[in-house]
């Protein structure tokens, strides 16, 4: 399996983010149904994860899109 890696800026901090293909193919369709940015989507999906790592946090939102 192959992780794609981007780079975000969050808060004002450049930070990259490695998933599966197929979340962030989840993750952008989400963003475009809300009509936000990626990087916006995943800013709100990080002030809202607690001590979730961010990667882990993302595929959650994403899989929870889904379902």
């Amino acid at each position: 399996m192959t992780l794609r890696k981007r780079s975000l800026n969050l808060a004002g901090h450049a930070t990259s983010l490695a998933m599966e293909p197929e979340f962030w193919t989840a993750l952008e369709a989400m963003a475009a149904a809300r009509g936000l940015r990626l990087s916006a989507l995943v800013a709100e999906i990080d002030a809202g994860r607690g001590n979730r790592p961010l990667a882990s946090a993302c595929r959650v939102a994403a899989l929870q899109a889904k379902g």
